[in-house]
């Protein structure tokens, strides 16, 4: 986990990041959203807004209040389906009128693999899915959409969700949960997926964005740097399960007590989680084999 360096919260008050986009943290803070959830306006005039964030009325009267008179919504557009970025997009379009645009609902996007592992069941997961949202216009991959002075071009970014969007705007980008500055993105099966978090890390670098606006945290500068940074931690980690289990069968619950030495006990069931996901992706590389039906709680040993 980096330092945060933005500590100078602001909740309900719109801050200018750069000429034509603007920035409203939600009161959401927790271990896993940091301060809060990023809303993000971007343009003037006719404007869009970005992950408009939870259920929560304050931020709905906020986000709102940050229009200048006269600015109108045009766009709303959600990253991906979890309950601290999207539960506001309907709210949000029935006030302004504004479509709701996103890759799809909270299912789509996910591999076979994960369909499958779902429809089988006993991979728990689903944390914090907002499983009733559905947008007005499903948005493709490598697709532009555009205002009077704005532009961004979509990409579609599975791994933290099936259904992430990243975009981008000239030389940044919003990053939603995939990259964040502040910490590395929790990956739980079957929403989440390591072999496609992996691939859209790969992605998202050789389109060398410069900076990328996350959905929580402060802007990160060096954005093929923060990049490299979690693959390297990601690649790190899965050589640490690989020898963990050189040792003899165990769980994911089992490997993250061991690995996560230093991680408070309440985030120690999310640690599990990204253990897990790294051991699907080990299994479909043929790296390791569960011993028996896979599950949450199956123990996997080493090939």
């Amino acid at each position: 986990m980096m330092p945060e360096k933005n500590t100078a919260i602001r909740y309900g008050i719109a801050e200018q990041l750069e000429p034509g986009l603007r920035r409203v943290i939600a009161p959401n803070p927790s271990p896993m959203t940091l301060h809060g959830t990023n809303s993000y306006i971007l343009g003037e005039g006719r404007v869009a807004i970005i992950d408009p964030g939870p259920a929560d009325l304050a931020h709905f009267t906020a986000l709102l209040a940050a229009l200048a008179p006269g600015e109108k919504v045009t766009h709303i557009l959600v990253t991906h389906a979890h309950l601290d970025h999207s539960p506001l997009a309907r709210p949000l379009a029935e006030a302004t009128g504004a479509p709701v645009l996103a890759f799809g609902d909270a299912r789509s996007g996910r591999s076979a693999l994960m369909e499958k592992l779902a429809e089988t069941g006993g991979l728990e997961g689903g944390e914090g899915v907002d499983a009733g949202f559905s947008p007005d216009e499903e948005v493709s991959d490598d697709s532009t959409i555009s205002g009077p002075d704005w532009a961004i071009k979509t990409w579609h970014t599975p791994g933290h969700f099936g259904n992430h969007l990243c975009f981008q705007w000239g030389e940044a980008f919003f990053s939603g949960d995939q990259v964040m500055g502040w910490a590395s993105s929790l990956v739980s099966p079957p929403d989440g997926d390591m072999g496609a978090y992996m691939a859209s890390l790969d992605r998202l670098s050789a389109l060398r964005p410069q900076r990328m606006y996350s959905g929580h945290g402060a802007p990160i500068p060096d954005a093929l740097a923060r990049i490299a940074e979690l693959s390297t931690h990601r690649r790190e980690r899965e050589t640490t399960i690989r020898n963990a289990l050189s040792e003899g069968p165990a769980n994911a619950i089992t490997l993250a007590h061991k690995i996560y030495t230093d991680t408070p006990a309440g985030l120690l069931r999310a640690a599990a989680r990204n253990v897990f996901a790294h051991l699907i992706d080990l299994t479909e590389r043929n790296l390791v084999e569960p011993c028996g039906a896979l599950s949450f709680g199956t123990s996997f040993s080493a090939r």
